[in-house]
């Protein structure tokens, strides 16, 4: 295979640069069809079609890639994910079930990692599921005592919504038995009524230290303050693993101080690879409005979209609504962040100034809450095509789905969490749990769903959330639904390309390959449509190339 140098944007260079790829199918991304070879002037698509074509609609060829096979895709779009949190959860001890089976064993990884550490330095860990711990249980500020008791043990769940700490954290932000739990928040306690290291939601406020991001009831913080050469570390390692997957796109879905700060210095020193669309936690809604920060403020590589509200909590930590009480605990209910009527009045505040939302919202309650406002403020001040959006969507009822449908709703799903935790959520919430993320269904009802990593909570890895989706098996084999839920895998990946980009208002720039768009594509082993949907994830990622120019190969290529 021919490959030219990679060549990274500089400044001053022609735009009228060409370049000329060919050896491969094209998919333009506007349904199964393929082409020839793929035309670029500068940053954009000026032709897809034949190899002769496009040699003409250029005119002069100053570079060309000749492929040898596989496919290429448009780049991939992962409309909700946190890259920042992504990139400090890869650098923390991984929790994860694969490598963390029992408390026994995150003790022991976590008091390895302490006796690496500085002393005094805080020890972290990510991805833990209560769950599949052999024990069926949260860890406690005990079992975490075990590992250090002068420094800080923060281990945080998978679901990203909170975790565990030891007792000298507990002490150290002056949570006691007397500390209420907060609004949209709670604090894990024992029978006694001691704090048991759980925080959950918007208890995780205390994290970040006098000085640090507060965003109260407006969600779980994880906006944990580092110094900004270390953050810039996390967003590069976030980077590389996103562009390693082929996502050229992504939507940071909950920036505060922390990541804007982080993203600006990137994108002025140049080390900001992907193109970014950025949601503001809701906490900073009065700012942007008072900015003026609304409809897509910023450029092609990084812009503000719109703002992240929250409805409800979350599957995994059992902390999304469920008002009758869930299933495996009657008396445990979940929580909302904010009353029905708070949540509406911010979100009638937000479309008002023509900004798009974006509603963490997980049980049929929390989704309700959502299309109600959305419906109220469409009443009030209509404004066409600014496509709200609900977060992670997990089980809308079919009337639901049909509202969405009416008014442009777009659901931002994440297929990675029923693979991974489709079980738990079965224990979780009984039956209801099969209905788990119904793409099939919403793509019925006419609305174009989303599809999405939600970073850390599962890896970039966009073939495999088209996989999941299409076949909606757990990783312990449960068979989630019937067949009326699933996917076909030509949905799912238009799902995480051009339906993503619309849900981030970029359909005319990324998403697809078109005269006029943005030469974001990349370069695949084979075809997933070639491909049976249960081994789309073994399909390899050979480079990935953003505004016609190659910003991550395969090693060795």
């Amino acid at each position: 295979m021919q490959l030219p140098a990679p060549h990274p944007a500089v400044p001053g260079e022609s735009p009228d640069r060409t370049l000329l790829v060919t050896g491969a199918p094209v998919a333009s991304g506007a349904g199964g069809g393929r082409s020839e070879a793929l035309a670029v002037r500068g940053d954009r698509v000026v032709h897809v079609g034949t190899a002769r074509e496009a040699r003409a609609a250029l005119g002069r060829v100053d570079r060309e890639l000749a492929l040898d096979g596989g496919l290429v895709h448009p780049g991939f779009v992962d409309a909700h994910c946190h890259p920042l949190m992504y990139g400090q959860a890869l650098a923390w001890v991984d929790c994860r079930p694969e490598q963390v089976p029992d408390i026994g064993t995150l003790v022991r990884v976590l008091t390895e990692a302490a006796g690496s550490l500085p002393p005094g330095t805080p020890v972290r860990g990510f991805g833990y599921e209560h769950r599949r711990l052999a024990e069926r249980r949260h860890p406690t500020r005990h079992d975490l005592d075990r590992v250090a008791t002068d420094r800080e043990v923060y281990v945080m769940n998978a679901s990203g919504h909170g975790g565990v700490v030891n007792s000298h954290t507990l002490l150290s932000y002056g949570i006691t038995a007397g500390t209420p739990d907060p609004e949209g928040g709670s604090i894990g306690r024992a029978a006694s009524g001691e704090p048991d290291g759980q925080l959950w939601d918007a208890a995780c406020d205390r994290l970040t230290g006098s000085d640090g991001v507060k965003i109260g009831n407006h969600g779980p913080n994880f906006h944990l303050s580092e110094p900004g050469d270390i953050l810039a570390g996390h967003l590069a390692a976030a980077q590389e693993r996103f562009l390693a997957a082929g996502v050229t796109t992504v939507g940071d879905a909950q920036v505060s101080r922390r990541e804007m700060e982080t993203y600006l210095r990137a994108r002025a020193d140049g080390s900001l690879r992907m193109r970014v669309s950025a949601y503001l936690t809701s906490a900073l809604l009065d700012t942007a409005l008072e900015l003026g920060v609304v409809r897509g403020f910023g450029d092609d590589r990084f812009r503000v979209q719109g703002v992240k509200f929250y409805a409800d909590g979350t599957l995994g930590g059992w902390t999304a609504y469920f008002p009758d009480g869930y299933a495996a605990d009657c008396c445990h209910h979940g929580q909302l962040y904010h009353s029905a009527e708070e949540y509406a009045g911010l979100f009638a505040r937000a479309h008002a100034a023509g900004l798009q939302t974006a509603t963490h919202a997980q049980s049929p309650h929390a989704i309700g809450m959502v299309l109600e406002a959305a419906g109220k403020a469409a009443a009030e001040v209509p404004r066409a095509g600014i496509r709200h959006r609900i977060e992670h969507c997990g089980l809308p009822t079919d009337e639901q789905i049909a509202l969405m449908a009416e008014l442009d709703v777009v659901p931002v799903m994440q297929p990675q969490h029923h693979l991974r935790t489709g079980d738990g959520t079965l224990t979780a919430v009984g039956e209801l749990g099969h209905r788990y993320n119904p793409a099939g269904l919403a793509r019925a009802a006419g609305v174009p769903v989303v599809l999405s990593s939600d970073a850390p909570v599962a890896p970039p890895a966009p073939l495999e959330a088209v996989s999941a989706a299409a076949e909606r098996t757990t990783v312990l084999g449960t068979v989630l639904g019937d067949a009326s839920l699933r996917l076909p895998v030509a949905d799912g990946l238009r799902a995480h390309t051009a339906d993503a980009a619309r849900a981030l208002h970029r359909e005319r720039s990324v998403g697809t390959l078109a005269p006029g768009t943005l030469a974001d594509f990349v370069v695949l082993d084979a075809d997933p449509l070639e491909t049976e949907p249960a081994r789309l994830a073994s399909i390899g990622v050979r480079e990935t190339w953003i505004g016609g120019a190659r910003v991550w190969a395969a090693p060795g290529r």
